[in-house]
């Protein structure tokens, strides 16, 4: 970890007032360089910091985000980070939240697996985390978070999800479970091989949905091409027949905008439709009664 990075990490650990324990802190070497421009949310009337979520017999990190003052029980967002784990943007994602009123976690899903900040390119962090992690872990312990939540003054009547790329696929999936009230998905695959970890993919679920999913989606994304995001659409409307959530369901894609377009610390970014998406966002979570 380069010098700015962990002067980066001494002045966010400071900040939270929070005792560290094993949460990545600062923003992941493999996702390098880091933008000047990265948006910063301050502390400022709200709580932020690590907090331990217990998981069959073990414990997992999550970054956690609240007002400072409340009343009453607080609507509850799990953000689902990208492949990078819960850096410095996923952190100020929850904070972004959490001036808004709601309690936002999010977990250290790659918790069990390693430290995607020990690898240096995304391909590493795909063969030694991203391969180890199950879908079914992932899901399991998003459970254990709301979980959590419920017991810290959270509402599990108000529930939302909304995640990332690799978290973007895994909110589509966490739609499917019945604490679920709403999903946003920004650019999260749709399609895929099937592996033992991976046995499904949001198009195989659509019919499943307990949750409606907004998706957002760059028609430039190389990763993500259009004709995905069509099969995703089409898996949609074949179930909104005997499925509400599939057909209150909703894909937005921009033009000409690529991969990780929100990500405002990386080059991919693209403020115009980040902040299209980031008000639809919010309004698809109040239209949801998550708020």
């Amino acid at each position: 970890m380069n010098e700015d990075l962990k002067s980066n990490r001494r002045n966010f650990m400071k900040a939270s007032g929070i005792t560290v324990t094993s949460l990545g802190v600062g923003y992941v070497a493999a996702s390098n360089p880091v933008l000047a421009a990265a948006i910063q949310t301050d502390f400022s009337g709200i709580r932020a910091g690590e907090e331990l979520i217990p998981v069959s017999g073990i414990s997992i990190p999550a970054y956690v985000s609240r007002p400072e003052k409340s009343t009453g029980s607080l609507p509850i967002i799990i953000v689902v980070s990208e492949i990078f784990g819960v850096h410095e943007h996923i952190a100020d994602i929850t904070r972004r939240f959490a001036k808004l009123g709601y309690l936002a976690i999010a977990p250290e899903f790659f918790y069990r697996a390693g430290d995607p900040n020990q690898y240096g390119t995304i391909a590493e962090i795909f063969t030694n985390i991203i391969s180890k992690t199950s879908d079914a872990q992932v899901l399991g312990d998003l459970q254990a978070a709301l979980a959590w939540a419920g017991s810290h003054g959270g509402d599990l009547k108000r529930v939302g999800v909304t995640g990332f790329c690799w978290g973007g696929r895994i909110t589509w999936l966490a739609a499917t479970l019945p604490q679920v009230r709403s999903g946003v998905a920004w650019y999260g695959r749709l399609v895929g091989d099937k592996t033992e970890g991976n046995p499904r993919h949001p198009v195989d679920v659509a019919n499943e949905l307990k949750a409606p999913v907004l998706g957002l989606y760059g028609g430039a994304d190389t990763g993500i091409p259009v004709d995905t995001v069509e099969k995703m659409r089409a898996a949609l409307t074949m179930a909104s027949s005997n499925n509400s959530a599939a057909k209150a369901s909703r894909i937005e894609v921009y033009p000409d905008t690529p991969h990780a377009f929100n990500a405002d610390y990386r080059e991919s970014y693209r403020a115009g439709p980040a902040q299209d998406a980031w008000k639809k966002c919010l309004d698809w979570f109040k239209h949801a009664g998550v708020v």
